[in-house]
């Protein structure tokens, strides 16, 4: 091996709900260094959440539990050929792929209908408790696309 392995940075619990899930989507939400605006974000989506009746952090968990990829590809190269060979998920990268997709599913959800991010955001969570939902379109697209592609499992390794 040519470099030695990094080190898995702790990630501190957030304030509120003492979660490191949420501490970890806090901070793939923040721009700029900006993690109050970030976490005030975060927050109002949960307290959205909560005003239409559901607990917050199961709603959170759930989606992130269902928005979570089994399968991926992966690009390898054999003899001058790249095949996409699907390969199983990790859980460190299921997390954060299923964070990322949230996120930008959030953020591409058309303005006419929500005004704030948060808004965006609970909407999100909320459709993904119910498999429906930009997120959850990527999941079955890249579900899809391992499928697909299962004639080159062999060249695995």
């Amino acid at each position: 091996m040519r470099h030695k392995k990094t080190e898995k940075r702790e990630i501190s619990l957030d304030p509120i709900y003492k979660n490191r899930l949420v501490a970890k989507f806090v901070n793939r939400i923040m721009r700029d260094g900006k993690k109050a605006v970030a976490e005030k974000t975060f927050y109002q989506a949960l307290t959205l959440i909560e005003g239409k009746g559901h607990s917050p952090l199961d709603v959170f968990e759930k989606a992130l539990q269902i928005v979570a990829p089994k399968q991926e590809v992966k690009a390898r190269r054999v003899g001058g050929a790249n095949y996409q060979v699907p390969a199983e998920v990790r859980g460190d990268r299921k997390v954060s792929l299923a964070i990322r997709w949230i996120i930008q599913a959030a953020k591409d959800r058309p303005s006419t209908q929500f005004h704030t991010f948060s808004e965006k955001l609970a909407a999100e969570l909320l459709d993904a408790t119910q498999n429906q939902g930009a997120a959850i379109k990527k999941r079955d697209t890249v579900h899809r696309m391992a499928e697909a592609n299962k004639a080159f499992s062999h060249f695995r390794w």
